[in-house]
């Protein structure tokens, strides 16, 4: 065998094992996505709140909202429970997603008329049209950690607390 021969084969045979790890990578993100994606279509616009559950989030999961941060399963579903009963007519709709390492970042749009108790403010029948952005992190292939970002004033404002 050549000396040519050999050093072609093994850069060959390396760049395959580099370019099989990338794709490993990619598709390992690309799982996490679309997991993600779907258990929040599947509690947002279908109300399933019973995914709040240790398959889809780590037992601490830590929701970062004001004035304090939302920790626990048990707190998570309580707390998203205000969305899900608080709005009818709801449309969730992820408009991009994408992430790297245990990284995500969705950005969202949210619809939906007040037609129930939101965390303690009463019907007020006003259809609201939202769009924000979450920052969230996986540990593994659960959700560990999120944070919300989305105009709180313009939200105000279209349930009619507000003026404009």
């Amino acid at each position: 065998m050549s000396m040519k021969f050999l050093l072609a084969t093994t850069a060959a045979l390396l760049l395959l094992t580099v370019s099989s790890f990338a794709q490993k990578a990619d598709t390992s993100i690309d799982a996490k996505i679309k997991k993600y994606v779907n258990v929040w279509d599947e509690i947002i616009n279908k109300g399933k709140l019973e995914l709040f559950n240790d398959s889809n989030f780590t037992p601490n999961v830590v929701i970062h909202t004001a004035p304090q941060d939302v920790v626990g399963l048990k707190a998570a579903r309580d707390y998203y429970a205000n969305y899900v009963t608080g709005f009818s007519n709801i449309k969730f709709t992820v408009k991009d997603c994408f992430g790297q390492g245990n990284k995500i970042a969705k950005h969202w749009a949210f619809e939906g008329t007040h037609t129930g108790v939101f965390f303690g403010i009463p019907a007020t029948g006003k259809t609201i049209k939202l769009e924000g952005v979450t920052l969230v992190r996986m540990e593994g292939d659960k959700i560990a950690e999120e944070q919300d970002f989305f105009d709180n004033l313009e939200f105000m404002q279209q349930l009619g607390l507000i003026p404009r």
